[in-house]
């Protein structure tokens, strides 16, 4: 009976145009767009779009005001698109972007919001998430686990000016310049295939490397997610997951560490993974101690600490939260002959795979 009720909750608009909104780049005072032949509308799927002067057009907030070429404009939102059909190309600060274009208010300056097909956005993010020369069941699989991230996030932020940004936050998305036969080809051949837990799309979230085991919902995110449990992952034999980082006290002092000699881990989850740092009279949790060096130098949270002359040795494994997909070790197990089915079966335990859509 599983099937049929999930149709019935299909059939709301929610999933109705299968469509997007992402915020390309970090909220700013000001946006440009680019395009051939633009026009112009109303912040509506239904709008009526009129033909803008010029092929580039720039805005600023300025004094709580939304400027378009220097004047002000009456409405808080306004839609772009390229073309008489829409299916021109928009440069959105140099990104280059299917779809519409929204310049809007946004929660603190401007967001330009390209508004896109979900699997047009996903052939965008698999470019920008995975390297395209992974084995192609590596590929179907991060593409199912983008498109039912993406999915949970539009149901969560549904009423809000955009389902998600475009950064390492959300998923990564670069638009057209990422796109390549392999990434699309991945997106089309699961084209509405989804994680579900109880008939709805999972929290499907995914990272770079675990260093050997994931971690659980619990200890990564606060939340003990069924489908997110620690598992065994290959990738933790492979060079690519080791990193040594070198830390002095300079860096301890930027943390407001003072006393010297003092870094060390004070507790570690079931995994191994640091949960609180002493730095110098402070403790800090791990995830805050991560976010102040910084995620691409301290790249995970599994690591030990000694120290070495005026500084410390930092070794570790694994780049980034440890839950769910781990990209390296699903293409380890495509390699050995795993379908993107039982890589996802494996990363996440008791999920149901459906069609939503066609």
């Amino acid at each position: 009976m599983r099937l049929p009720l999930l149709l019935v909750w299909l059939s709301s608009a929610v999933f109705a145009a299968e469509t997007m909104r992402i915020a390309v780049g970090p909220e700013s005072s000001k946006v440009m767009l680019e395009g051939d032949a633009l026009r112009v509308g109303a912040d509506a799927d239904d709008a009526v779009f009129e033909a803008f002067a010029t092929r580039r057009v720039s805005f600023a907030l300025v004094e709580g005001k939304l400027m378009v070429e220097g004047s002000p404009s009456p409405a808080r939102a306004l839609r772009f698109r390229s073309g008489e059909d829409g299916s021109g190309v928009i440069a959105v600060n140099g990104v280059r972007v299917k779809g519409d274009v929204v310049v809007l208010f946004g929660k603190t300056q401007l967001a330009a919001v390209n508004v896109l097909g979900l699997e047009d956005y996903l052939v965008g993010v698999i470019g920008s998430e995975m390297p395209k020369s992974f084995p192609t069941e590596a590929l179907k699989a991060q593409a199912i686990a983008a498109r039912t991230y993406a999915l949970n996030k539009k149901l969560e932020q549904y009423s809000q000016p955009y389902h998600l940004g475009s950064s390492v936050i959300s998923q990564v998305y670069k638009g057209l310049d990422v796109e390549d036969p392999r990434t699309r080809d991945a997106v089309e051949s699961t084209r509405g295939l989804v994680m579900t837990w109880q008939l709805q799309p999972i929290e499907a979230y995914f990272h770079s490397s675990c260093g050997g085991r994931t971690e659980s919902g619990g200890d990564a995110l606060g939340r003990d997610l069924p489908y997110l449990k620690a598992v065994d992952c290959p990738c933790g034999h492979l060079p690519t997951s080791h990193w040594t980082l070198n830390l002095k006290q300079a860096d301890l002092k930027a943390l407001g560490g003072t006393k010297a000699g003092a870094l060390k881990v004070q507790g570690r989850s079931s995994t191994g993974r640091a949960r609180r740092v002493e730095v110098g009279a402070r403790s800090l949790d791990a995830v805050t101690f991560r976010e102040r060096i910084g995620y691409m130098k301290l790249k995970s949270l599994h690591f030990e600490i000694e120290k070495s002359g005026d500084g410390w040795k930092v070794e570790g494994s694994g780049f980034g939260h440890g839950a769910g997909l781990c990209q390296w070790g699903a293409r380890v197990y495509a390699e050995k002959g795993w379908d993107y089915r039982k890589i996802l079966q494996h990363y996440y335990p008791g999920v149901e795979l459906q069609t939503l859509y066609e």
